[in-house]
């Protein structure tokens, strides 16, 4: 069934999670048992093929938390079934309580994040597997909201480096369909938040581009959030203003 790139794929990948390179806490025994199942079928020129494969490449062992098969399990099942979960989550400042709506798992640098639209914080929060505990599914259904980024991967890594970082919320004086349609560029989460509005938390890098993108739109909106943002449309507004009326 396999071709010869695909058989020595699936064996690299067995050989990967034996050492813990997956980020999965999968154990050597399991993924060798896979792997002597793969060997005896392929056939005996293939199989000398992985068998050189494997003689040659050796993997080093993850430094990181290994996430639990079983964790990482009841986690795509909630995904999948839009269920909410709940569970205890440790930082620097002390363990917490969440309950989440669970949109996608990440990994990146080898580690696995549960991305996911945190109830209590009103807002979407990543949360690394290693550091969850007590993992519980609700039962709770939700409805999925519309991610603030296509590759969340990649969104992710920006904001770990520091850029996207400065957050602001409106109220737009649009249903959520409409701003959606409307707007260029959506950096952030739209959730509806009364007839015909919607409140948008957004992440930019600057409030240059947010402006940019609100006065394209031609949408009406109401600063909740900063105040930072707010003094940078008015400075931005007398500007403009001056320009106007300095030609007359």
């Amino acid at each position: 069934m396999l071709e010869d790139d695909e058989a020595i794929a699936t064996v690299l990948g067995l050989r990967l999670a034996a050492a813990g390179g997956t980020g999965i806490g999968l154990t050597a025994e399991s993924a060798e048992r896979a792997a002597a199942k793969l060997r005896r079928i392929l056939p005996a020129s293939l199989r000398r093929r992985t068998d050189e494969v494997l003689a040659a490449v050796e993997f080093g062992r993850s430094g990181h938390p290994q996430i639990n098969p079983t964790d990482l399990s009841a986690v795509a099942s909630a995904i999948a079934a839009h269920r909410c979960l709940a569970f205890a989550y440790s930082r620097k400042g002390g363990p917490s309580s969440r309950t989440v709506e669970p949109m996608r798992l990440v990994q990146i640098r080898q580690r696995w994040y549960l991305y996911a639209w945190d109830q209590g914080r009103q807002d979407w929060r990543n949360f690394r597997l290693d550091r969850i505990a007590d993992l519980r599914a609700t039962g709770t259904p939700f409805r999925p909201r519309p991610l603030p980024a296509d590759d969340l991967a990649e969104h992710l890594r920006a904001r770990f480096h520091g850029r996207k970082t400065i957050r602001t919320v409106l109220t737009l004086h649009a249903d959520v369909r409409d701003a959606a349609a409307r707007l260029h560029r959506i950096d952030g989460s739209l959730e509806a938040c009364g007839e015909g509005r919607c409140r948008y938390v957004a992440y930019v890098d600057s409030f240059e581009w947010l402006t940019v993108v609100l006065a394209v739109s031609d949408i009406d909106f109401t600063v909740d959030e900063t105040a930072e943002f707010r003094d940078h449309l008015v400075q931005t507004g007398q500007r403009l203003l001056g320009a106007a009326n300095a030609g007359r």
